[in-house]
C-alpha cells in the first residue's frame, strides 16, 4: 500500500510550484533522472515523465476553465506525475489518471496527497498498458499532454480512443510542434473533427510551441485528403 512516509524513503525529490488561475500547487519531481535511465542505451524508455511539460502546463489551463459537470469523466492518458490529472480534480472535475511507468505512478500518488483533489471521489490514479487496455465504462473527455513520441503509439491510441470515449465525447490534447505531432493530427483527421489552437510559451529559454486540439468523432468517417489544408485558421 501507497504511502507518503515509503515514498520519500524511496525517492529523492525537488518541489515546482506552479499557479493555475488563482491557485497554487507543488508538485515533487525527481532531484536527478539518473536512477530512471538504462546506462546501456539512454535512450531505451528515457524517463519522459519525470519533466513539468509546458504542454501539461498548456492542457492544466485550459481544463481549469471548462464548466464543472460532476457527472462528466475525464480520463488521462500518460499522466506521468500527475500534473495534469490533479489540477483537473482540484478544479473539481471526476478524473482517471493513467499511466504505465510504476516510478511516475509513485509519483502521481505522492502529488496527490500534496496537492489534494476537491473531492476524494475526484480522482483515481491508476496503471494502463495502451496495448491491453482495462478500464471500466466510457469517458466524456479523453485527455492528455505530451503522449505523441512515438508513430508505432499511434494505432493503440486509436484505439484506445475508440474503445474509451463516448460517441459525442471530446479528446484534448496538448503537444509541442514536431514532426510526430503533426503527423498525428493528420492521421487522426480520418476520424475526428479537430479544432487546433497555438499556443506559444515565452520564457528566459525562449519559445516553446504546443498545440492545443480538441477532435470528436465524424458522424461520417472520410478519407483523409493528403492536400488537406493545414489546422491553424
Amino acid at each position: 500500500m501507497f504511502s507518503l512516509e515509503s515514498f520519500h524513503k524511496e525517492y529523492e525529490t525537488d518541489t515546482v510550484g506552479l499557479a493555475i488561475g488563482e491557485r497554487r500547487f507543488s508538485f515533487l519531481v525527481p532531484r536527478s533522472i539518473d536512477r530512471f535511465v538504462d546506462p546501456e542505451d539512454v535512450f531505451h524508455d528515457f524517463p519522459l515523465w519525470s519533466k513539468i511539460w509546458e504542454a501539461s502546463i498548456v492542457l492544466s489551463e485550459h481544463l481549469a476553465g471548462i464548466p464543472v459537470q460532476q457527472e462528466k469523466r475525464f480520463l488521462e492518458i500518460g499522466g506521468g506525475m500527475g500534473l495534469v490529472g490533479i489540477i483537473a480534480s482540484a478544479f473539481g472535475h471526476r478524473v482517471t489518471m493513467t499511466e504505465y511507468n510504476p516510478d511516475a505512478l509513485n509519483y502521481a500518488r505522492a502529488n496527490a496527497e500534496t496537492n489534494p483533489p476537491s473531492s476524494d471521489s475526484n480522482l483515481e490514479i491508476t496503471q494502463l498498458d495502451w496495448n491491453s487496455p482495462r478500464l471500466e465504462g466510457l469517458f466524456d473527455y479523453i485527455v492528455g499532454s505530451e503522449v505523441i513520441y512515438k508513430e508505432k503509439d499511434f494505432e493503440s491510441i486509436l484505439k484506445l480512443f475508440k474503445k474509451y470515449l463516448k460517441p459525442e465525447g471530446a479528446i484534448i490534447l496538448a503537444e509541442r510542434v514536431r514532426k510526430t505531432s503533426m503527423e498525428f493530427f493528420r492521421q487522426m483527421g480520418e476520424f475526428f473533427e479537430i479544432k487546433a489552437q497555438k499556443k506559444v510559451l515565452r520564457s528566459k529559454e525562449g519559445e516553446t510551441r504546443v498545440i492545443l486540439c480538441r477532435m470528436k468523432f465524424k458522424a461520417q468517417l472520410k478519407t483523409p485528403d493528403p492536400q488537406s489544408p493545414a489546422l491553424f485558421r
